[in-house]
């Protein structure tokens, strides 16, 4: 195994330090941080309080070379809404990086982060030696958790990312590409009032699938109204409410782009409500292909991200950084496929 020493921040304190604080030996703190046995409770809260008072970040890759790694790696949901946990791509992603470790020795750990006391718990969590790495998926723009991770020097991959200049190593797929296409398909069926369900504005992805919209139809030529743009947050029940209100706003609407496949079939369940026929008076496209996108009346044309791959190179990329970290942060952006069924 290759190894790399992490570059020390200048200023940044030292374990002697931490030790003098504390009132102990250089010794007792390095088996505080390795969560090591024989050391007493007191003793121990005394030189987390130093570590913490001080801002001491362990030197990962010193404890490597003693061979004391964790082998575990957290796979962390930072999204604040608990219920948003039990959508299905949550759990197609937490399969397929289970999938990808199931020949490895690491342990996997799931955890979830809402708060800013929770990204502190995590962070002291990871650089005590618990984890050798973090996935991270569900990032909202302003989120600082990769940056805090990166500071600590764990090796984090993103999944999805906060922005079109991110600098952490994620990966993701064409989602303007995906939703051009899908919008596309719809204006070559003659569709013309188009209207889209977004996901969160200040997640990177709807802004993306937004944007893919915005392309198709302005390319074929085609206004796209203010009216027909409604917000979602990816799960059904935004889906179902977004699409009531645009039946009732704008009654024109004879194609939908919704920006998940969850939310497409809660727009199905309102269109089927306001007695509209799917695909004979509004033809519907969602993005995913989860596979509740088959189960539909009618099926669901979607558009497939391979949640399956993205899963594995997730667990690929930290898995190198793990073993020899990368002097660049890598971005690798899957391809998607229109998968064409029956509400379009």
């Amino acid at each position: 195994m290759g190894v790399v020493m992490l570059r020390r921040r200048p200023g940044s304190p030292t374990l002697e330090e931490v030790a003098a604080l504390a009132g102990v030996g250089r010794g007792t703190v390095s088996r505080v941080i390795n969560n090591a046995a024989g050391v007493k409770d007191t003793t121990r809260r005394a030189v987390q309080r130093a570590i913490a008072e001080l801002g001491y970040v362990p030197n990962l890759a010193a404890r490597t070379l003693a061979g004391r790694r964790a082998d575990a790696v957290a796979l962390v949901m930072t999204e604040p809404d608990w219920r948003q946990f039990g959508e299905p791509f949550f759990s197609e992603i937490v399969r397929s990086v289970g999938d990808a470790l199931t020949e490895t020795e690491v342990q996997l750990l799931l955890t979830l982060v809402r708060t800013d006391a929770e990204r502190q718990r995590l962070v002291e969590y990871a650089r005590g030696g618990r984890v050798d790495g973090v996935m991270l998926m569900s990032v909202h723009a302003t989120d600082p958790l990769p940056d805090m991770l990166a500071d600590v020097g764990l090796p984090t991959v993103l999944l999805g990312r906060r922005s079109g200049d991110e600098s952490v190593t994620y990966v993701d797929a064409d989602n303007v590409g995906g939703a051009r296409a899908a919008v596309s398909h719809l204006l070559g069926t003659g569709r013309r009032a188009i209207a889209t369900i977004t996901g969160p504005p200040d997640m990177y992805v709807a802004q993306c699938r937004l944007r893919g919209y915005r392309e198709a139809m302005e390319r074929a030529g085609v206004e796209a109204r203010e009216s027909w743009t409604v917000q979602g947050d990816f799960s059904a029940d935004s889906g179902h409410r977004a699409m009531a209100e645009l039946i009732e706003r704008a009654p024109e609407i004879d194609g939908v782009f919704a920006a998940s496949d969850t939310m497409a079939v809660g727009a199905l369940g309102a269109l089927r409500a306001a007695g509209r026929r799917v695909p004979d008076d509004v033809a519907v496209i969602g993005f995913d292909d989860f596979p509740l996108a088959q189960h539909t009346d009618p099926q669901l044309t979607t558009v497939r991200q391979p949640l399956e791959e993205i899963g594995h190179t997730m667990v690929r990329l930290l898995l190198e950084e793990m073993e020899e970290p990368s002097a660049a942060w890598r971005h690798v952006i899957h391809r998607t496929e229109l998968v064409l069924r029956g509400s379009a």
